[in-house]
């Protein structure tokens, strides 16, 4: 028994030990949080995570330790450093919230930060929330979602894009953010690594934080027109990667994969047996060939989609996620635990929706967004003209440009723009928004380019 216990004080030693160590790396890596924000760099260093990385893996032969233990506790230490470091970080929603607070005080703002259409959902929705207290459907209900509404989606779907779906592949969520946060949580473990192609919208790497997922990003660039490197994804994946995420149209870019480049994803993926989520709520808005992920029958595969941007519903938060029964179980059990469900008066209105003709929406996008890519060309922004979805994710060409403090200073000025540090390590980025009207989107071009005339 004395044996034991022996072991059990050591073992006890040694775990405060640890914990006194873990003390003293959280505060080397606020040290190093700071000299970062100081020198204005990012908080991700995928070089010297990688280095590191390939240090643990070569300790782990030479003591005959578990590798995939090592990097799952390894993926912990990174995302405590991610988490320190990362107080205070500025992206389209905190502009979007500053300029909210700023009309309150009486300041009028245009708003090009967001992507939330200023123009109203279909007519059929305010016809559906006048008759929904007759209809009755203002109870509990399913976790998925009302078998109705599913059956309405599943239908919708797979004429939509072609495919064959049942209710049991839907599962309703207030919003495809829910959906995405639900897929992340359920399917993967702490320690667990995804791959996120940038930029991208930070939801993603916030939910993975939050479930102790380890984010891998591959970074593209607006020289290679933001392609990212099959090469790169390769060398990427390892034994902890168990996802990989799309979001095509991108946001904030506007691109849409080749369909040789995104069949060759696929086909990593199916190899290395790893979840695709893709994330689809620009599709609506993809003016070149464009092909969902749906169309590759792929098991492992979770698509979400909104009505927020396709119907301009972005206030009703409702949207869904497509997937294998199996994927569509885990999640609802998640989904019940949080919410229950999905409000029933919110689930009819978005159904009698569907039947709505959206496609003028699309085209008052398109034109929106021909108009800014126009006018950005003439003031010199540097950036690829967009695929689709709402926006256009501009470089500027200035020495020492900081997106953050631009769109802190634009905001004075009256016009609200998305700093391009939200989305990735692109600091002299910004991403401006073509959801309001044309008077009012060059209105807010001609402050823009007042601005960017004072500051050269």
């Amino acid at each position: 028994m004395s044996d034991i216990n022996d072991l059990r004080n050591h073992m006890d030693e040694v775990t405060l030990e640890m914990i006194k160590l873990l003390k003293i790396r959280i505060d080397i890596a606020k040290e190093i949080g700071e000299v970062k924000k100081h020198i204005g760099k990012g908080v991700t260093d995928e070089v010297r995570e990688d280095n590191l990385r390939g240090k643990v893996i070569s300790l782990c032969k030479e003591i005959g330790l578990d590798e995939t233990i090592a990097t799952k506790f390894f993926n912990f230490l990174l995302n405590e450093s991610v988490k320190v470091q990362s107080t205070n970080k500025q992206t389209h929603f905190s502009i979007f919230l500053k300029a909210k607070s700023l009309e309150q005080q009486g300041k009028k703002i245009i708003h090009m930060e967001v992507g939330e259409p200023d123009f109203l959902p279909p007519t059929i929705v305010k016809k559906a929330l006048e008759e929904v207290y007759e209809k009755g459907f203002l109870k509990y209900g399913q976790a998925r979602g009302m078998p109705i509404f599913r059956d309405a989606l599943a239908k919708y779907v797979s004429k939509k894009f072609s495919t064959n779906i049942t209710e049991n592949n839907i599962l309703v969520s207030p919003g495809a953010r829910f959906s995405i946060f639900t897929a992340i949580t359920t399917l993967l473990n702490p320690g667990d690594e995804i791959i996120v192609i940038e930029p991208a919208w930070p939801a993603y790497k916030d939910c993975a934080l939050n479930a102790g997922i380890k984010v891998r990003t591959i970074n593209t660039t607006l020289e290679d027109k933001w392609e990212p490197s099959l090469e790169q994804i390769k060398s990427t994946i390892n034994s902890n990667t168990k996802m990989i995420i799309l979001n095509y149209p991108n946001n904030p870019t506007g691109k849409i994969l080749s369909e040789k480049l995104q069949d060759d994803i696929i086909d990593i993926a199916r190899k290395n047996n790893l979840y695709i989520l893709s994330d689809e709520i620009y599709s609506q808005y993809a003016k070149t060939n464009w092909k969902s992920i749906l169309s590759y029958n792929y098991k492992k595969s979770i698509v979400t989609q909104s009505f927020s941007k396709s119907h301009a519903m972005t206030g009703f938060r409702i949207g869904y996620a497509i997937a294998d029964n199996e994927i569509i179980e885990k999640m609802a059990k998640l989904e019940a635990m949080c919410l229950t469900n999905v409000s029933e008066p919110i689930q009819y209105v978005a159904m009698k929706a569907l039947e709505a003709d959206i496609s003028n929406n699309s085209n008052t996008v398109q034109n929106r967004l021909d108009m800014l890519t126009e006018k950005a060309s003439k003031m010199g922004l540097d950036f690829v003209v967009p695929d689709g979805a709402m926006y256009i994710f501009a470089r500027i060409n200035q020495e020492g440009f900081d997106g953050i403090q631009f769109a802190n200073s634009t905001l004075e000025k009256g016009l609200a723009i998305a700093p391009g540090e939200g989305f990735g390590n692109y600091k002299n980025f910004i991403r401006i928004s073509a959801c309001q009207d044309e008077k009012t989107l060059i209105e807010g071009m001609n402050i823009l380019s007042n601005i960017m005339s004072e500051t050269q």
